[in-house]
């Protein structure tokens, strides 16, 4: 999952930036409205984190530019306003959630799987399932029946995006930007080596076909 940070505070920034990372996010940072506004135009973002305060821009104002440009993908907005009218005009602005700083990091991650679930018409619960397969999202836990199947870190990050995305055919590039982010070759075989990963502990054992070659496109997960 992608995530844009858009925040001119240097501490908080790469707070936000280490910690999401180490929940296997694929991170880009911001710290003014304009590069933000460059970055939602150009790039496909599963949930954008926007400070209502920047040095050239007003969170509020922002946000409703994002909107304009028909971007529906969840914004969380940050900021130091606890007034009832303040929350109700970010919200009114396109956010989906606001948080009031100091925040705690576990409250932030949970808003976060919550508003990424929702946009892709995931259950709100953390436990996600497709026939006896079951992600549990608080845990990074991925089971098949009563058996708890073990992942390495961009196995699960690759499983969890393929099944939030479910019956949907993703292309390598797209899979590529949201589970490896700008950290990859384009032209690496990357994606395709970490498919067969997973169909090896998912699929193979028992002989089932969950996750598909689509071709010409890419790959999907699907009971179908």
């Amino acid at each position: 999952m992608r995530i844009l940070i858009v925040e001119d505070d240097l501490q908080i920034g790469q707070n936000l930036k280490k910690i999401l990372e180490s929940q296997l996010y694929v991170v880009d940072w911001e710290k003014t409205g304009e590069g933000a506004l460059y970055q939602v135009e150009t790039q496909d973002y599963d949930l954008i984190i926007l400070d209502w305060m920047l040095p050239d821009s007003d969170g509020v104002e922002l946000c409703k530019e994002i909107r304009k440009k028909e971007i529906k993908k969840p914004i969380l907005m940050l900021t130091a306003k606890v007034q009832v009218n303040d929350i109700v005009t970010g919200l009114e602005s396109g956010a989906d959630d606001y948080l009031t700083k100091p925040f705690s990091m576990d409250v932030l991650l949970a808003r976060i799987k919550v508003l990424i679930r929702r946009i892709n018409n995931s259950s709100l619960a953390p436990l996600i399932k497709m026939g006896d397969l079951v992600l549990d999202t608080n845990k990074r836990i991925v089971m098949k029946g009563k058996k708890v199947i073990e992942l390495a870190p961009k196995e699960y990050a690759l499983l969890e995006y393929l099944i939030m995305n479910k019956c949907k055919a993703i292309d390598r590039m797209e899979i590529m930007e949201h589970v490896w982010g700008e950290t990859i070759d384009e032209f690496s075989n990357t994606v395709d080596v970490h498919i067969r990963y997973l169909r090896k502990k998912i699929d193979e054992p028992y002989k089932t076909n969950l996750i598909k070659t689509v071709k010409n496109k890419g790959y999907m997960i699907c009971e179908i």
